[in-house]
């Protein structure tokens, strides 16, 4: 583990700290820590940064209540620069926005940034805003029952792709399976945020059962 001695500050003893969503990974904003908001930060568990314009130590959700709990502090190859992974209680930027970054620059024609948040807020879209011909709406507008059905059907399509060992076939079942659950947790009001807390949770259980099976 590296000590906070072996940083680089620069000539204002400040370094830069790149925060990231732990369940999105997504960058949520750039601020900057001297050595001792970065051992307030370790001590509290919660980001504490130094403000620059206002010349003061500030903590992330002191005034809106949207903390940021930390994971994880990693210093780059230079140990000039700090990313900091957080669990966030709220938006991490000051206009309401979930990130800092939210003005596009460049987009590549070729090139399309997925993930499943990307895909989530797509899906949610169908539902708020009907979408005609979209099967995504069709499915809302039939309900639960409806997906609930759809969500076996692919059970059973992953089921048997598996058994044929037919690994493509299975990537391809696994998919759409997921895509009919995440409109299932639409349909429910059930975030993927909540679902990688249970996940975690149930980590942490899973090494406690293996550290007392290892000390029996």
């Amino acid at each position: 583990m590296l000590n906070i001695s072996e940083l680089k500050f620069d000539e204002k003893g400040l370094i830069p700290a790149i925060v990231v969503d732990a369940v999105s990974k997504k960058v949520l904003t750039l601020a900057y820590m001297n050595e001792e908001s970065l051992r307030r930060s370790m001590e509290t568990g919660k980001t504490c940064f130094w403000s620059r314009s206002r010349q003061e130590f500030w903590v992330k959700g002191e005034t809106s209540g949207n903390y940021q709990h930390i994971v994880s502090i990693t210093a780059d190859c230079d140990n000039d620069a700090l990313v900091v992974v957080v669990e966030k209680d709220g938006p991490a930027c000051h206009t309401g926005s979930d990130s800092c970054f939210f003005h596009p620059v460049y987009q590549s024609e070729d090139r399309h940034e997925f993930s499943l948040e990307s895909l989530m807020t797509m899906l949610e879209g169908r539902k708020t805003e009907k979408k005609e011909g979209s099967y995504t709406t069709y499915l809302f507008e039939k309900g639960i029952d409806k997906i609930l059905k759809k969500v076996g059907e692919e059970c059973t399509e992953v089921i048997i792709a598996g058994k044929a060992d037919d690994k493509a076939e299975t990537i391809y079942e696994i998919a759409d399976l997921a895509y009919h659950v995440m409109v299932l947790m639409l349909q429910m009001g059930i975030s993927l945020e909540e679902i990688h807390k249970e996940l975690a949770s149930r980590h942490v259980i899973d090494h406690k059962v293996k550290q007392e099976k290892m000390t029996k």
